[in-house]
């Protein structure tokens, strides 16, 4: 969806959509990430932390009443205070009874023009998360998360059966076009490729919309458990898309495909150095 400056309209417009995904048969829902405003972070505003609140509070409570009322799960990407000065951005999950089961908090904070994430967001200090819904064991990650192979391996290897990714992620308005589809295709790729490593589907929500300097590049898309896209959407224009996904598949796919059997784990420590100067890593 498109957001415009007020919240209280994006929130009803989100609540619409939730419905038509009902209606449509779905069973877990995702909204983009921070999808309660206009994309905060492309300047750095001290004004702008006044949008933070509490999680859980007042919006995972009528969030959850909706969830409830719907039958449906809802993962929804909030702006979070945690105390003053402290806040994350943060993914709420709600259970199809409307019960909120928890929520993650993005660990991957960007430092980029027009995405000044560390000037609002404290990295999270939850972990990586799996959240045992109603239809799925789901791994919810957020945005910067999803170009960090080690953040879908570890939720992976925490039993998520698909991997959901909130996203606000655009084109500057000053970009040219072969900058915007390399940029889109390595989204894309990155994405298929926790896929088929992990054997598992992904998710990928993102906005749409220009706001600003940025052109917010839509493309949401799913894959099945092997990096197949069985769906992908527009690249400006608002959808409700209801996406059946086959959790059985990845017993097939690992089997097959038996990454996991074959990691080399005692030959990992070094993932945990920021970076070598030597040849050797042990």
């Amino acid at each position: 969806m498109s957001c415009s400056s007020d919240i209280e309209e994006n929130q009803a417009k989100a609540e619409r959509l939730i419905r038509q995904a009902a209606e449509k048969g779905a069973q877990v829902v995702c909204l983009q990430e921070l999808y309660r405003s206009l994309y905060l972070c492309d300047i750095e505003d001290y004004d702008r932390f006044e949008l933070a609140e509490e999680v859980p509070g007042p919006g995972t409570e009528r969030l959850g009443a909706l969830a409830k009322e719907l039958g449906v799960v809802i993962i929804a990407s909030l702006f979070e205070k945690r105390v003053a000065g402290i806040y994350h951005n943060t993914a709420a999950v709600i259970d199809a009874d409307g019960s909120y089961l928890g929520k993650y908090r993005k660990m991957h904070i960007p430092d980029d023009p027009g995405y000044y994430e560390k000037f609002y967001f404290t990295p999270g200090d939850l972990g990586y998360k799996v959240f045992e819904t109603k239809f799925a064991k789901i791994g919810v990650l957020i945005c910067w998360d999803q170009w960090y192979p080690e953040a879908a391996r570890l939720t992976a290897m925490k039993g998520a059966e698909l991997l959901v990714y909130p996203t606000a992620i655009g084109w500057h308005e000053s970009q040219d076009e072969a900058t915007n589809a390399e940029q889109l295709q390595a989204w894309q790729t990155i994405q298929k490729s926790h896929s088929v490593a992990n054997g598992i589907p992904v998710v990928s929500v993102n906005r749409v919309g220009k706001e600003g300097e940025m052109q917010f590049w839509g493309h949401s898309f799913v894959t099945n458990s092997f990096g197949t896209v069985i769906h992908k959407a527009s690249t400006d224009e608002e959808e409700v898309a209801v996406v059946s996904i086959n959790l059985e598949e990845s017993d097939e796919k690992r089997t097959h495909w038996p990454f996991f059997r074959d990691r080399r784990i005692d030959s990992y420590s070094g993932i945990t150095e920021r970076f070598s100067d030597s040849d050797e890593l042990d």
